[in-house]
């Protein structure tokens, strides 16, 4: 079992020298159970991950969404894997109540003035598999996934990947209450093996951008801290977040928790 980050970013993907060492893709991961392949959202960092697969010759992938805001999509209509023929994409979402909502959201996306070509353009088989946030999933024998929504504006959907006894929890888009943990998801990461949450924000920053939808790296740490979790993933970077304030940033979350890493682009993690 082990997580690759192809995509770190928040809001927009970013490309200038300053951010090399972490990148500038939006969020995108791949998660491995055995020979299974996971992927958590479908942002600009996707492409990559699909020319990956496609050259490993992965022929059947599930893909689960956070949520359907466009720096969490945006990748899949340039996604390889989606356009060999053969090939078989499940694509999971449990932010919106209304069956059908993904689905609907990614024609949207697909359609004009936005983007040139439909969705019927991609040859693989799709299949949108709609469930609702609380509920726990089991994409394969072996493998169950427990979800949670989060606060966010219009909903998203935080996941526990439990597998041969291991636990990875993805945790973003989520906006905290100051001084008040969220109990869903110390609920969902509790005792995990490594926790990827979104910390778009300082918490100096964060009065600033209050209904945003999104939470700080010093709050991943005191929840990592309070849930008993191994290994904390500080993700979802804001756009303007250079290369040397996240260095800064990671120093200043190990000595604030020991197990803290700063997403970057290639970056793979085993529990």
């Amino acid at each position: 079992m082990y997580v690759r980050f192809w995509g770190v970013r928040g809001s927009i993907p970013v490309s200038d020298p300053r951010y090399i060492h972490y990148g500038g893709n939006t969020s995108c991961i791949e998660l491995r159970c055995g020979e299974t392949a996971l992927v958590f959202d479908a942002g600009t960092g996707l492409r990559g991950l699909g020319a990956a697969l496609v050259e490993e010759g992965c022929t059947e992938v599930d893909l689960f969404l956070s949520h359907t805001h466009v720096d969490h999509v945006l990748g899949l209509p340039f996604f390889p894997f989606a356009d060999r023929s053969g090939n078989t994409l499940r694509l999971w979402s449990g932010h919106q109540p209304a069956s059908g909502a993904t689905e609907r959201a990614i024609r949207h996306l697909m359609s004009a003035p936005l983007f040139p070509v439909p969705p019927e353009v991609l040859a693989a088989d799709i299949a949108f598999r709609d469930f609702r946030a609380g509920e726990t999933l089991t994409p394969k024998p072996g493998i169950a996934i427990r979800t949670a929504p989060l606060r966010h504006p219009g909903g998203a959907t935080g996941y526990r990947i439990e597998y041969d006894g291991h636990s990875i929890c993805y945790v973003t888009d989520t906006e905290h209450e100051p001084g008040r943990q969220d109990e869903n998801v110390v609920g969902l990461i509790e005792g995990a093996d490594i926790v990827v949450y979104d910390a778009m924000f300082t918490d100096d920053e964060f009065p600033r951008h209050r209904g945003w939808g999104h939470s700080t790296w010093e709050e991943g740490a005191r929840l990592c801290r309070a849930a008993g979790v191994k290994t904390y993933v500080i993700f979802h970077h804001a756009p303007e977040r250079d290369d040397e304030a996240l260095r800064g940033i990671e120093a200043a979350a190990r000595r604030m928790f020991a197990g803290s890493v700063v997403a970057r682009e290639g970056l793979t993690l085993s529990p």
